[in-house]
């Protein structure tokens, strides 16, 4: 049996805007997915905010508004629950967005300089890695959190 998502139009149109960056239209796509926003406003359905949030960072321009677009997505997940998740699909648990979150925040942070929230945010990645599935989405989430420790100048464990 396979995990399939049931008809959201919201997600629908968050997931359409997605591919049109993806193709090669990001200004389009960050256009869509703003104008959706101010349709939800701040007590939106909490799903809906946290993946359009999620993916308008990265159709941002500066790391500064990238940011301020990964806060807001971490903010939506706290109003999030699994019932509502699984709701769309059966397989997601809340728990499992946040090492993505919290290592699009330790990334923005690092980018800007922001050496100790980068590190906080980094050690709530890996404090939540045990959350994700294994699957090929868990794995590449798992490795993005090695190389950022690779690739850390802070990192003092070497």
């Amino acid at each position: 049996m396979t995990d399939q998502a049931t008809a959201d139009p919201t997600m629908a149109r968050i997931i359409e805007a997605v591919q049109l960056g993806q193709a090669g239209a990001p200004a389009r796509a960050r256009e869509h997915l703003t104008a959706l926003w101010d349709e939800l406003g701040p007590s939106g359905d909490a799903l809906h905010r946290c993946t359009l949030a999620h993916y308008l960072a990265d159709l941002q321009d500066t790391t500064e508004a990238e940011l301020a677009w990964d806060e807001r997505a971490l903010a939506a997940v706290s109003d999030l629950t699994d019932e509502r998740t699984q709701r769309y699909l059966s397989s997601l648990q809340v728990q499992a967005f946040l090492p993505s979150l919290y290592l699009n925040l330790a990334d923005c942070h690092r980018r800007l300089g922001n050496v100790g929230p980068a590190r906080e945010h980094l050690a709530r990645a890996r404090e939540h890695l045990v959350r994700l599935p294994d699957d090929p989405y868990g794995e590449s989430i798992r490795a993005a959190v090695r190389d950022f420790v690779e690739d850390d100048p802070t990192d003092r464990r070497r």
